[in-house]
């Protein structure tokens, strides 16, 4: 039933999508040439034929860009995400193929204007597909009926995320262990009996997926298992019984046939994917040097007139692969011994601040010479903060996971930074955002950090 419904549910987006298509191409016809009194350089006719080659092209665009697997459990901003980057590849195959076929009249704002209202057409058609199946499904309607195999703390986690997911359109119709009686219930769902009732179970009763729980004590019947779900043809999923010492997206490597888990999967270990980010870096960095030039002169000019000292405080820091460099700073202290700064906390209402430090400190106009850094190569635009060795060495014992963090080059602003987990605030938290940066890196992920800094990340109450 889930696959039929996927099925229906694939085929009204696709004519609702093609849909939109044409009718963004035909408004930014009329906006372009009937609203603003444009001069028409094509006819009624040419634009039709440009319409119906715009179809098939985004057509075949967004089938082969996976606009049409199951959204379940991916996350709006990834749907937008994917929206942007087909409908990108739509406009530049189409710009081709209009300057190939000498088609040299059509309009660049009505290109421009297509382009816009495709893309907002096709999220708010998106964001009403969510809606509407998030509630049929509370409804009861569309579930994916699961068969749970454990009752232990692992299958624990996954009913508890699936109870807070409801969206999720996940319905736990039985569970089996060998260790509770049938006829018994496991955290409100019934028991119908131990593994060796598994074939019986998956005959009586349908089933869309079933969800493998077991403890390293029960590993031996998870070959049996696989081999009866597959032989009913059943999806399986495996929740591992080490899964809290893995990372979320644990990378698989093959040695000669023999699968290996490598237990820290990082993007940017690829070299395509650390050169993109350092292009990146270089090109914001020498714009954004550019662009602050007159606020980081005035902030000399300040610091200066407001305490005696040097305008540039450096800092030594621990940085990629646990290497030490110095990071500037703008000046916002008085002047303090190397024992202080090196092992002393900064607090609200710190005596040790000027009061133009204060005030670069709270807008993060102090962190501006960092962009230096980043053509250095020594920090990133974006990345998990650097720390002082002093502080690195305290966190590595008491930290959980801590050092995880030097394996990709240090930001000017993070993950944790936009969450406002800034200043006093919990060691732990930031970990776990930096974490999950360091293991979901993309190249979309930091534009959305930078963009975030930009309109909320300069001025935080933490950041003291």
């Amino acid at each position: 039933m889930i696959k039929e419904n996927q099925k229906y549910l694939n085929r009204v987006q696709i004519t609702l999508d093609l849909s939109l298509v044409a009718f963004s191409m035909a408004l930014s016809y009329w906006c372009r040439f009937v609203l603003l009194d444009g001069a028409k350089a094509l006819t009624q006719l040419q634009m039709a034929e440009i319409t119906a080659v715009s179809i098939v092209l985004y057509g075949f665009i967004y089938s082969r860009t996976g606009l049409y697997l199951p959204k379940r459990k991916d996350t709006l901003f990834k749907e937008i995400m994917e929206i942007f980057r087909a409908n990108s590849i739509g406009i530049i195959l189409l710009m081709v193929g209009l300057f190939f076929f000498k088609v040299v009249d059509f309009s660049r704002g009505q290109l421009i204007l297509f382009f816009v209202l495709n893309i907002v057409f096709m999220l708010l058609e998106r964001l009403l597909v969510r809606f509407v199946l998030r509630y049929f499904r509370r409804q009861g309607y569309n579930l994916r009926h699961c068969l749970v195999i454990g009752a232990n703390e692992i299958s624990d986690d996954f009913i508890d995320r699936v109870k807070k997911n409801r969206h999720w359109g996940y319905q736990i119709d039985g569970v089996l262990d060998n260790w509770l009686m049938p006829g018994d219930e496991y955290r409100g769902y019934p028991v119908m009996g131990g593994i060796s009732k598994l074939v019986e179970t998956l005959l009586s009763q349908h089933f869309d997926l079933v969800v493998i729980a077991l403890t390293s004590a029960d590993a031996d019947d998870l070959g049996y298992i696989l081999a009866q779900c597959e032989k009913a043809g059943i999806k399986t999923n495996i929740i591992p019984y080490y899964y809290k010492y893995v990372p979320t997206q644990p990378y698989m490597d093959d040695l000669d046939g023999l699968s290996v888990i490598d237990t820290r999967r990082v993007p940017l270990d690829n070299w395509f994917k650390s050169g993109l980010k350092r292009v990146f870096d270089i090109v914001f960095a020498s714009v954004a040097i550019l662009l602050t030039a007159p606020i980081m002169l005035f902030s000399v000019l300040m610091i200066k007139l407001t305490s005696p000292g040097p305008v540039i405080f450096h800092q030594e820091r621990v940085g990629l692969d646990r290497k030490n460099f110095m990071m500037y700073k703008f000046r916002s202290m008085h002047v303090q011994k190397d024992e202080e700064e090196r092992e002393q906390w900064t607090t609200k209402d710190d005596p040790r601040k000027t009061k133009w430090g204060a005030f670069m400190r709270k807008t993060s106009i102090d962190e501006l010479p960092q962009f230096f850094n980043v053509l250095k190569g020594d920090m990133s635009v974006v990345g998990p903060r650097p720390e002082r060795p002093f502080f690195v060495e305290k966190f590595r014992e008491e930290v959980p996971r801590y050092m995880i963090k030097h394996q990709v080059r240090p930001g000017i602003t993070g993950w944790a930074q936009v969450n406002g987990l800034r200043g006093d605030t919990s060691i732990e938290k930031r970990i776990e955002h930096d974490l999950y940066y360091i293991e979901n890196w993309t190249f979309a992920f930091d534009l959305r950090i930078v963009f975030l800094t930009v309109f909320k990340g300069f001025v935080n109450k933490n950041a003291y």
